[in-house]
């Protein structure tokens, strides 16, 4: 593997913190605590590792251009714009909402993780659809 191959390793991890982050939410709903308290830990961990790849391969590759035009550019620019932002702001979102979770201070745990669950789940999402149409797509 090589450097250039980090977007779709970059992907994977995305798609893969997204199944994690939908299998806690049904868990926790379920009353499986500690399945749940293990299942977003490894999305946590999940994550880290997205977020060490994603900085190695811009600090060696750089960014890729759109190359799309039309209807097309303005679609994708949105949605990297809503992913940017939210997962600038999702890094001190999920380090409270652990935080809480593991010293069991449930009731604000619960309180914060309300949003930072949607707001996680839509970037790991968002990170795939980024990959597809700058890498799959055009």
């Amino acid at each position: 593997m090589t450097v250039s191959d980090l977007p779709a390793v970059n992907a994977t991890l995305n798609a893969v913190a997204a199944v994690l982050l939908a299998t806690g939410w049904i868990l926790i709903r379920r009353g499986r605590f500690r399945a749940h308290r293990a299942v977003m830990i490894t999305a946590f961990c999940t994550s880290v590792l997205f977020l060490i790849s994603y900085l190695t391969y811009h600090a060696h590759i750089g960014s890729k251009h759109f190359p799309g035009t039309g209807a097309i550019r303005v679609v994708y620019f949105t949605i990297l714009l809503t992913h940017t932002v939210l997962a600038a702001a999702i890094v001190p979102l999920v380090l409270v909402t652990l935080s809480r979770g593991l010293s069991a201070r449930y009731d604000r745990h619960r309180a914060i993780a309300r949003w930072t669950l949607p707001l996680w789940m839509y970037v790991s999402v968002t990170g795939v659809v980024v990959y597809y149409m700058l890498y799959q797509m055009c």
